[in-house]
């Protein structure tokens, strides 16, 4: 277990989480809070270069919320970022089976597997998002910095 007051504060973050979505039988306002509270701690992590450290963190949250598809496309994002690109389509690919339209999981997804060299899927993802529908609306409410790059990397798959 992380030794940092703030990694403590997110384990205790997330028990709580666990014990209000048990106790409300679904995600209540403070439960949400304190998942959100998690993951800004995962991503501030992150930013300041620890990019373990943010991993573990959401690693953490997620044994207690399994079925996040926050945390699951939160945890993509970042492994993509660490060029764990078949772990981060193994956790994108989770966050879709919870939520087929969540934008940035779909992004997450298209871009690892473009990595792996899974044209074919990788395309049909970033057409998914550059297609009016709600994957799309997804992607423009929650990350809309995102979509200029999903035109330039359909372009240069297609061009492969």
């Amino acid at each position: 277990m992380l030794q940092t007051k703030s990694a403590d504060t997110m384990l205790n973050g997330a028990h709580a989480i666990a014990q209000e979505m048990r106790r409300t039988e679904g995600p209540s306002y403070e439960a949400l809070m304190l998942l959100t509270r998690a993951r800004n701690e995962a991503y501030a992590e992150a930013a300041r270069g620890d990019l373990g450290r943010g991993l573990n963190l959401l690693n953490d949250a997620l044994s207690q919320v399994p079925q996040s598809h926050d945390l699951l496309s939160d945890m993509a994002a970042l492994l993509l970022a660490a060029g764990e690109h078949a772990h981060a389509t193994t956790y994108a690919t989770r966050a879709l089976a919870i939520t087929p339209t969540h934008g940035p999981s779909l992004y997450t997804l298209a871009f690892s597997l473009a990595a792996q060299g899974h044209t074919d899927r990788a395309i049909q993802a970033l057409k998914e998002l550059c297609s009016d529908g709600p994957a799309r609306d997804n992607l423009l409410q929650e990350a809309p910095d995102l979509e200029p790059l999903i035109a330039l990397e359909l372009e240069r798959l297609e061009a492969l």
